[in-house]
């Protein structure tokens, strides 16, 4: 799978975990949280601003360094040391945790989530391109598809492992369990901390070979200018977001009200040091929006995509207390964050398929089983933990559904991500005229056919670029600032409707995803790249 064997891919791939892992105990963390700090919806949903924002802030802040180095940073340190940085800076985020949990203060919570995501997000930045070019061109897709689905092997156990944490098992009584399940995060974090630790260790004792695109660089490149003023557009437009949001939140929570007024301030600096920052792009002649248009549309599709997939787990808690949609507890939660992200290991484990060498008769074959083996795991791990995963049998139809588009798609980048888009706004506006366990399936099935958009987008959005491969990553990655902004748009609608209207969002989320394959298919065909009318990328 790579030139020089299997493992540096396999060092890599074990970051994807631990990204997943966290990232899916939000949904748990989340409604946890609202109950024990008496928050409201959109107050809980500043968990996923912290932890998605930091995303865009690492990638901002690599980029506003690349600008004064006059050299692209990353091609500078090199992918595997920048990966390793960013795991050092995830161990003081989980270090930092412990304290913030013991102190009772929201805020201060959000902060070590911050710092954590702070630095998964410079490891993101490196490990996408650098599985994308580790191996065989051809294969890079599926081998993010690959990597992808060891992320959503830590997305479905996450909300499992986390419940145990916090109520000790799955349907424990929230009740009985919630003051000892405080104390009980700080095992977790020490636990996080060791691991990310030993992610670092093996990682920069793995030789990984110098790659292509690194020896292409020099120390004349140029920095891409492309989305900058789109990048001071957004910045500018959340000052003015989180404002609002702060002012509403001062009468309920000084705390939310001083984190909010300190990100804006953040971002009203960093605003600052771009635009002083244009001058010297302007002066330097620097490369001009119009050659990668991809990359623009890629970033606005990583925004969408990222908030959409948080977004319907995120506010799903919610949800399911309502009489209508089973009334639950927060501690019943769980298998059904469980599902949502099991459903995209679902799709992943599907999709990576694409990434060994094997006979067409026998890839249809896998592509029959795999999806429904992932299936049985995630029902399985839900057992185990204590749920009743025989209600969710009937999911399985879901899952045919899904088998059937990967189908469609003939494992063609663009056009896979047409199909999985009208699936994804067919399901939402399904979940939306429905309730009961249809409605819950409908949005559970969102999990499914995001799961194959982040390589469709990636591979897409950085289709000939060459050595500015990860100066895209950098800003593609900004882009998952989507998981900060969405979730609580999801929220403060829901706080002026309901909760179940506010799912309006994904549907539009999705519809516009859909449009975006079509259009970049268009401006790569233009270009003379045609994913479509070859397997070369796959999913």
């Amino acid at each position: 799978m790579a030139r020089s064997g299997n493992s540096p891919f396999i060092a890599i791939v074990t970051v994807f975990f631990f990204w997943g892992f966290l990232a899916a105990s939000n949904g748990i963390f989340i409604p946890f949280c609202k109950t024990h700090f008496s928050l409201t919806q959109f107050q809980s949903q500043l968990i996923d601003s912290a932890f998605y924002g930091a995303y865009f802030i690492g990638s901002l802040l690599l980029y506003i360094f690349s600008l004064q180095l006059n050299n692209d940073i990353i091609n500078k340190i090199g992918y595997k040391k920048t990966i390793v940085y960013g795991l050092a800076i995830s161990i003081l985020g989980a270090i930092t945790m412990i304290p913030a949990v013991n102190s009772g203060s929201f805020a201060f919570i959000l902060v070590a989530f911050f710092i954590i995501a702070l630095g998964f997000s410079l490891q993101q930045t490196s490990a996408n391109p650098l599985v994308l070019n580790i191996g065989d061109p051809a294969k890079g897709s599926h081998r993010l598809n690959f990597a992808g689905s060891v992320n959503s092997f830590g997305t479905t156990i996450g909300p499992i492992l986390v419940s145990f944490v916090l109520f000790g098992k799955a349907m424990a009584s929230s009740a009985d369990k919630e003051s000892a399940s405080i104390g009980s995060i700080n095992i977790l974090y020490i636990i996080l901390g060791i691991a990310f630790a030993m992610a670092a260790v093996i990682l920069n004792f793995t030789q990984i070979p110098k790659l292509k695109i690194e020896e292409e660089a020099d120390s004349n490149m140029k920095i891409l200018k492309a989305p900058l003023f789109f990048i001071i557009g957004t910045l500018l437009f959340l000052i003015t977001v989180f404002i609002y949001f702060a002012l509403d939140a001062v009468t309920t929570n000084q705390s939310q009200f001083l984190f909010l007024a300190s990100f804006a301030l953040f971002l009203g600096v960093i605003t600052i040091i771009l635009v002083l920052q244009y001058n010297k792009i302007k002066k330097d002649d620097r490369l001009e929006t119009k050659p990668y248009p991809q990359v623009l549309l890629g970033m606005i599709a990583i925004f969408v995509y990222v908030g959409v997939e948080v977004s319907i787990q995120s506010n799903l808690g919610s949800l399911l207390k309502l009489p209508d949609f089973g009334g639950l507890q927060d501690s019943e939660i769980s298998p059904f964050i469980s599902l949502y992200w099991g459903s995209l290991m679902i799709g992943r484990w599907t999709g990576s398929i694409g990434a060994f060498e094997m006979k067409k008769s026998t890839n249809i074959i896998l592509t029959l089983i795999v999806p429904f083996v992932a299936l049985s795991l995630v029902l399985y791990m839900n057992h185990l933990s204590g749920a009743d995963a025989s209600k969710f049998i009937t999911y399985a139809i879901c899952v045919a559904v899904l088998i059937g588009a990967f189908f469609m798609g003939q494992q063609k980048p663009a056009l896979t991500l047409i199909i999985f888009g009208l699936l994804g706004t067919l399901a939402m506006l399904v979940g939306l005229m429905t309730t009961g366990l249809l409605s819950v399936y409908a949005f559970l099935s969102g999990g499914l056919f995001c799961s194959i958009m982040w390589p469709c987008i990636f591979s897409l959005a950085t289709a000939g670029l060459g050595k500015y491969t990860s100066q895209a990553s950098s800003f593609l990655i900004m882009m998952i600032l989507g998981g900060a902004f969405i979730p609580p748009m999801q929220g403060l609608l829901a706080d002026k409707t309901n909760i179940h209207i506010s799912y309006i969002i994904p549907v539009i989320c999705f519809a516009f995803l859909t449009w975006y394959a079509f259009k970049v298919r268009g401006i790569l065909k233009s270009n003379g790249i045609d994913y479509d009318t070859t397997t070369e990328t796959g999913h």
